[in-house]
């Protein structure tokens, strides 16, 4: 059974960071393209990041220059390091693997930046 697990989300001030962790169990996480998604309240779902296996990643314009995304496959895990957050950086935070016609998302962790 493929579980993804996030963790690393809280309430943080406008100009902060956080860390987002997400372990992986029952795929290969290296097999697979890697990334975290958002959800604000109202909005759709939208891609923050995402990451290969050869280590490419790829940026919404919104978070370049101020998120990382990175991978850890020793310990099947994906990481996301948040820095100057902004108020409009809130939102649920969910890790996503795929792969060909598979897609697994975590159960998210809500990040709220606000003074």
């Amino acid at each position: 059974q493929v579980q993804l697990v996030e963790s690393g989300g809280g309430l943080v001030q406008p100009g902060g960071s956080l860390r987002l962790s997400c372990a992986a169990s029952g795929i290969i996480s290296s097999g697979y393209v890697m990334g975290w998604y958002r959800q604000a309240p109202g909005k759709q779902r939208e891609l923050v990041a995402t990451i290969i296996s050869l280590g490419n990643t790829n940026y919404a314009d919104s978070v370049k220059g101020r998120f990382t995304i990175s991978r850890d496959n020793a310990k099947n895990t994906i990481y996301l390091q948040m820095n100057s957050l902004k108020p409009e950086d809130t939102a649920v935070y969910y890790c996503n693997a795929a792969r060909f016609t598979a897609s697994y998302w975590g159960q998210g962790t809500q990040v709220t930046v606000s003074s």
